[in-house]
């Protein structure tokens, strides 16, 4: 059955005037239902409101491979390319973009997945399986799972009449304003969500969990599920947490091959955000299958593999991905006594067979040294049963110092080239900001570099160097200099409103405007 027939109801009064369902795409795109139908194999049963997505992808991507034999209910995410042509209310997104830390996506959309596979003799395969599917552009992992594990369980045993009610309630909700945080309640309970916003302090700590309600605080760093995902999906891979953050920093090509969507999705997310504040500029895939449209694209041998981070599970991806540079082949994390087993760094040239062992198969060396004591310390805390709170803090705390030490003095250059506010008169045009001289940025590092804040040695001029090439140094330039050029052009109107406010003697040439 189609839910859209039923769904139809006006918003409520006091909601937004422009019609039905105004609010509700502020939070979604969609939520579709996909199942397996032994005629079609996976397909839409359910999708409201009729909206233009790519309807095959979303099928495929909604459901495990089967190489990853999930039972049960398992929750992942996906990340897929708009169809061309759709476009969504434009001054909602310019007044979100304006605040948020990170702005919408306007060329992708993300889809948070709750799958259930359980056996039931009345079905002709044995099992019941289907996903709940939460389409949007917003980038909040945290938020929406939540939300699945309220609304999945009760929608698998009482299906449509229950997904209806839940569409008018977020119809009701609040719109996602940076810096509010906003009650949303949604089956009966009250989901509290601060939305991220420019002005946040990066690594601000989440509120507490209070008795009454439960209180879902969206973390700054917008793609974890939570900050705990980071040491989980970590875990194997802790001495080489340098290296990782190099390759991610660098927009290298980089594949995750994971043993379910799950490990998939989280890791892809954690690599993402362990680059934070800095954004990540390159495409990405929590989860990437065969049927993907961009799989010919992303896989063809004829030209280097682009800056894109994939996660996969299909062990056939093995043989596709031979010549790309970076591989982080994971397995459920396994503990060698009370520790998880550290990954190696292997050849590329061993990545031959379908069962290829666990392993980061890379020739890539890092520009900086490793940072033995945190490595210990974790190892450490994971042996004396530390909280993963706490160690998840330890983590996310060297991260964002690392990526700090590493902005802070592009950002101190960049703020040099902005013209003096003296320069900037009403009778004139704004003056130009000076162009970004790299050599002239390197020779600040003597005095001003990265060795002030961070303690680690290693190459770092070798690294901004490869920086400078990479799509994340393009996206955060362009960014930085909008936002000048912006205030240079706010600065000049100010200087032209007081020159022609009445009783304001205009000043001679040489007269300074400041």
């Amino acid at each position: 059955g189609d839910v859209t027939s039923s769904v139809t109801g006006e918003a409520e009064d006091g909601a937004d005037s422009r019609g039905p369902w105004t609010r509700f795409s502020a939070w979604l795109e969609c939520v579709c239902v996909v199942t397996f139908d032994l005629e079609l194999g996976q397909a839409i049963e359910v999708l409201f409101p009729v909206v233009c997505v790519q309807k095959t992808s979303i099928c495929y991507l909604s459901f495990p491979d089967s190489y990853s034999g999930c039972l049960g209910d398992t929750q992942f995410s996906f990340r897929l390319r708009q169809s061309v042509g759709r476009r969504a209310s434009r001054s909602r997104d310019d007044v979100y973009n304006r605040e948020a830390p990170v702005t919408l996506e306007t060329s992708h959309f993300f889809g948070y997945v709750y799958f259930r596979q359980v056996k039931d003799v009345s079905v002709k395969r044995g099992y019941f399986q289907k996903s709940l599917v939460l389409v949007s552009r917003l980038p909040y992992t945290h938020l929406f799972h939540s939300l699945l594990q309220i609304i999945a369980p009760e929608f698998f045993e009482k299906l449509e009449p229950c997904l209806e009610a839940v569409c008018n309630e977020i119809d009701q909700w609040p719109s996602p304003e940076p810096g509010l945080t906003v009650n949303l309640p949604v089956m009966g309970v009250v989901l509290q969500v601060r939305i991220p916003s420019k002005s946040d302090k990066p690594g601000g700590s989440p509120v507490r969990q209070t008795a009454k309600e439960v209180r879902v605080v969206l973390s700054h760093c917008l793609h974890h599920s939570s900050q705990l995902l980071m040491l989980k999906c970590f875990q194997s891979v802790l001495v080489h947490l340098q290296m990782l953050w190099e390759l991610t920093l660098l927009g290298e090509p980089l594949v995750v091959m994971a043993p379910s969507p799950t490990v998939s999705s989280e890791t892809v997310l954690a690599l993402i955000g362990s680059i934070s504040p800095l954004k990540f500029c390159c495409d990405f895939r929590p989860y990437f299958t065969i049927h993907d449209s961009e799989f010919r694209e992303y896989t063809t041998r004829t030209q280097a593999p682009p800056s894109v981070v994939l996660g996969v599970t299909n062990p056939f991806f093995i043989k596709t991905f031979q010549n790309w540079p970076h591989i982080v082949r994971l397995a459920e994390v396994r503990m060698a006594g009370d520790l998880p087993k550290q990954v190696k760094v292997k050849k590329l040239s061993k990545l031959k067979t379908l069962d290829t062992k666990p392993g980061i198969y890379t020739a890539y060396k890092t520009f900086l040294h490793k940072d033995k004591i945190l490595i210990k310390r974790l190892l450490k805390g994971i042996q004396r049963k530390r909280p993963s709170e706490a160690q998840s803090a330890i983590l996310r705390r060297h991260l964002l110092e690392l990526t700090q030490s590493f902005i802070i003095p592009l950002e101190r250059y960049m703020a040099s080239l902005m013209p003096l506010q003296r320069s900037v008169t009403p009778w004139k045009t704004p003056p130009q900001i000076r162009p970004f001289s790299q050599d002239e940025f390197m020779a600040t590092l003597e005095h001003a570099g990265p060795q002030l804040t961070s303690l680690l040695k290693g190459d770092w001029m070798g690294l901004y160097r490869k920086f400078f090439r990479s799509p994340n140094f393009d996206g955060w330039y362009r960014h930085r200099h909008k936002e000048m050029t912006q205030k240079l052009e706010s600065l000049h109107l100010e200087v032209i409103c007081d020159a022609v406010s009445p009783g304001t003697p205009v000043p001679s040439q040489k007269q300074s405007a400041n």
